[in-house]
């Protein structure tokens, strides 16, 4: 999907309590002497030496867990069913080939049985209306990785625009999220011989034309942040060394991130440079060239501008903004006429362009030739609300698109009008919709559907928290269902980062839990962007432990409705959404039969020393700061794993190449549960980085352990038998 730009922080970190007496009274207390600065060293932490993610010590002792691991599961007769129904679906030919508008076709990434690491194929509008489109084969990545000897994986590509025949593909080794980036010529299929080409590294790139990129990479590691990502900008021309090219914007160090952007409207004209530092993961510093200095623009820290559009540029805040004459709701987006902005950029008119209604929030964007569209959430409900500016005001109104279902724009061209949408919800496969912009959309493409739905049923309930705030949740499961308790129930979230989790198609676990009888939750926590940027900032730092609180009562609610019983509910949460799933099964044992903890945080009280931690104190807050520390020590799942209680048996897995969330979160947990003789299991990929698995094997595999784990905790053994060991 094309979205309007939020500059470069965004675009690099697409990515993520009160304590006193709460849940986890009941467990035995553990103090950690600390250093200086309070934070665990070798001396306090017997598992540090976990923290170097492939030395020798390391790697044998993950390749001792995984043998224990994969011998258990894969012996398991269920093993080998689910891993080829999941399989069968990740390489099914029938599935939707979702594009990106280009001048010179539609663009797909595919990956197959036959394509495993993936093709970058073409073909024309036309072509893809049908039910059968003609491809032509751009660049094929299993090629060029067994040619040069590379764990290459796919990460997209910045296009010259408008022409885009010039473009920088991102390959990354073993699925990091630092990338090289090469030049590649769409015309010829061929990389550029002697073109530009960039070392492995955190940021981005972006032309300013033919022969210059804007780069803002890590040119060192003096010129790093402390979160590892970069805090410079350089213009580098065609034929010059990168050493050689002019700094023209320097952050700090103790920035998360900073770098300069190009202000382009969607005619791939330049009208100036943004600047950004983001001084904290969600509060970012914004400065505009003028006559060759940076001016600091004068919005809050957490706002940031949203595009350009119809002649005005436009500014979306996450907090009330007071301006002379007037003040803004947080959420809104507001606009100015990009020739005073440029005159002028901190006395330009502001006008506002939308604000929310309650329970209404603003998601992703993105501009056609003529318009901007924004897709939103009104009470987790997805619209598409298309902007234009004519007869000197902002015009609204609402794509014709099916109600209550979860809405996305899937891809928009700048040349022209076309568009597409998605639409999908829990039970039906995802239908892809199609306008050029003279009528509503029309569906083009839907996906197969990959489980029997028949006798299924979606409902939303809420949960009271600990502070007594309601907490939606959504509840798939048959329909008729005995409220006995007996239903093996498998619940996840996120609450983190103003990110929402939303309905819906899915294929994989349909398939292998939901068309077995099995239930599935979805919990809203505060935290995440489900209702907007306020529902996210009432659970951070000082107050995190409102999103662990929200998911035990939604844990408690389906237990009290009769849904399941703890014996029969299992929880699972990656990355952000793998700590919820510590702290969870950390504070209340007794309420959870399973917790898969995928690549999670889990050390908080190192997380900032371990990978991009940095990165997200102001999520969480810092831990060399003793009040700080306080907040977050309250809940850390590593410093609460204690002995004597009984906890359910939980299943770790990460990625030796995830240099996000560095794999010692997920090691040091399992070392800590085996050292107090707890069963677990622990699994590490040793490719696929943060998202997990870098080809469809690797992926049906990782599913396949983790359902196996599931049906032996919440089900049973097949002969009936208990297995927690």
């Amino acid at each position: 999907m094309k979205h309007v730009s939020t500059l470069a922080l965004a675009a690099a970190l697409t990515m993520t309590a009160a304590t006193g007496a709460s849940a986890d009274d009941h467990l035995e207390e553990k103090t950690t002497e600390m250093t200086d600065d309070g934070v665990p060293g070798p001396d306090q932490d017997p598992y540090i030496w976990l923290e170097e993610a492939r030395s020798d010590e390391a790697l044998a002792w993950v390749e001792a867990e995984n043998a224990l691991t994969l011998a258990h599961m894969e012996a398991d007769p269920r093993f080998e069913q689910l891993k080829n129904e999941a399989l069968a679906i990740l390489d099914s030919e029938d599935r939707v080939p979702y594009v990106s508008f280009r001048p010179d076709g539609l663009y797909n990434f595919w990956q197959d049985k036959d394509n495993p690491r993936g093709i970058v194929r073409r073909t024309t509008l036309e072509s893809y209306q049908t039910d059968d489109p003609e491809w032509e084969l751009v660049l094929d990545v299993d090629k060029l990785a067994e040619e040069e000897g590379r764990e290459w994986v796919y990460k997209g590509s910045t296009c010259l625009p408008p022409a885009l025949n010039k473009c920088m593909i991102a390959l990354s080794d073993g699925g990091k999220d630092a990338t090289i980036l090469r030049e590649f010529d769409t015309s010829t299929k061929q990389f550029v011989e002697g073109g530009f080409e960039l070392p492995e590294s955190q940021g981005g790139i972006q032309w300013v034309d033919e022969d210059t990129l804007l780069v803002t990479r890590n040119f060192s590691e003096e010129l790093q942040t402390e979160s590892e990502y970069p805090f410079t900008t350089r213009i580098w021309r065609r034929d010059q060394s990168i050493d050689d090219a002019p700094e023209i914007f320097r952050g700090d160090k103790k920035d998360v991130y900073s770098g300069a952007s190009l202000l382009r409207d969607n005619k791939a004209v330049i009208h100036g440079m943004f600047a950004s530092r983001a001084v904290s993961f969600h509060e970012t510093e914004y400065y505009v060239s003028i006559n060759d200095d940076w001016v600091r623009l004068d919005i809050p820290l957490k706002a940031s501008p949203y595009g350009l559009i119809d002649g005005h540029v436009l500014i979306s805040t996450d907090v009330e903004w007071e301006t002379p004459g007037e003040t803004f709701p947080a959420d809104s987006l507001i606009a100015m006429n990009l020739e005073e902005f440029k005159a002028d950029p901190n006395g330009a008119k502001k006008t506002l362009v939308w604000a929310p209604a309650e329970r209404q929030t603003k998601r992703g964007a993105a501009t056609t030739g003529n318009s901007l569209f924004v897709s939103m959430l009104d009470n987790v409900v997805g619209r598409i609300v298309k902007f234009d500016f004519a007869d000197g005001e902002w015009q609204q109104s609402t794509v014709n698109l099916p109600d209550n279902a979860t809405l996305g724009i899937a891809t928009a061209s700048d040349e022209s009008d076309q568009i597409m949408f998605t639409a999908t919800d829990f039970l039906n496969p995802t239908t892809l919709f199609y306008s050029d912009g003279s009528g509503d959309p029309q569906p083009i493409k839907q996906e197969v559907s990959r489980f029997a739905k028949d006798g299924m049923s979606v409902e939303q309930f809420e949960a009271t928290s600990a502070d007594g705030t309601k907490i939606p949740y959504f509840i798939v499961k048959p329909e008729g269902m005995e409220l006995d308790g007996t239903t093996p129930t498998l619940m996840t979230g996120y609450g983190g980062f103003q990110v929402p989790r939303l309905p819906s198609y899915m294929g994989v676990t349909g398939k292998l839990w939901l068309e077995k009888g099995n239930a599935f939750v979805l919990a809203n926590m505060r935290g995440g962007g489900e209702f907007g940027p306020m529902w996210h900032q009432t659970a951070i730092r000082e107050n995190k432990q409102r999103t662990w609180d929200d998911f035990i009562a939604v844990g408690e609610d389906l237990v009290e409705r009769g849904f399941t019983s703890p014996e029969h509910l299992g929880i699972m949460g990656g990355s952000q959404g793998g700590l919820l799933v510590g702290t969870a099964f950390t504070q209340r044992p007794d309420l959870f039969g399973a917790a898969i903890v995928q690549i999670p945080l889990f050390d908080m009280l190192r997380y900032h020393l371990i990978g991009r931690g940095a990165s997200w104190i102001g999520e969480y807050g810092d831990p060399r700061i003793p009040e700080q520390r306080e907040w977050i020590e309250g809940y850390s799942p590593y410093q609460k794993i204690v002995e004597g209680v009984d906890y359910p048996t939980p299943f770790l897995w990460a990625s030796t190449a995830d240099d996000r969330t560095h794999p010692a979160h997920a090691r040091k947990g399992a070392a800590k549960l085996k050292e107090l003789g707890q069963p677990y299991f622990y699994f590490e990929d040793m490719t696929g980085g943060h998202s997990g698995g870098v080809d469809n094997e690797q992926r049906a595999k990782l599913q396949a352990l983790q359902y196996v784990y599931l049906y032996q905790r919440l089900v049973g053994t097949p002969d009936g038998g208990d297995s927690s060991e």
